[in-house]
């Protein structure tokens, strides 16, 4: 699963200080094999060159547009 800039994610790197946070990407950099690597940036820090397959879609995507949608409802 390819990520877009602004995602959520979870990071699962048992050797990042990281692993289990979830973030945000904030930038996509594509490597000299065509790979995509991205740079997450969490509440307290940031990690680079992350590989697509150390990162999960995270379920808070799902509660932000929920939220979302609750506040223009609410409008």
């Amino acid at each position: 699963m390819a990520f877009e800039e602004d995602d959520a994610v979870t990071l699962h790197d048992e050797h990042s200080e990281y692993d289990g946070e979830t973030g945000r990407v904030t930038q996509i950099m594509e490597t000299m094999f065509g790979d995509a690597t991205y740079t997450v940036e969490f509440e307290d820090g940031r990690e680079q060159g992350v590989p697509e397959d150390s990162l999960e879609a995270a379920e808070e995507d799902l509660a932000d547009e929920q939220a979302d949608e609750d506040e223009e409802a609410d409008a």
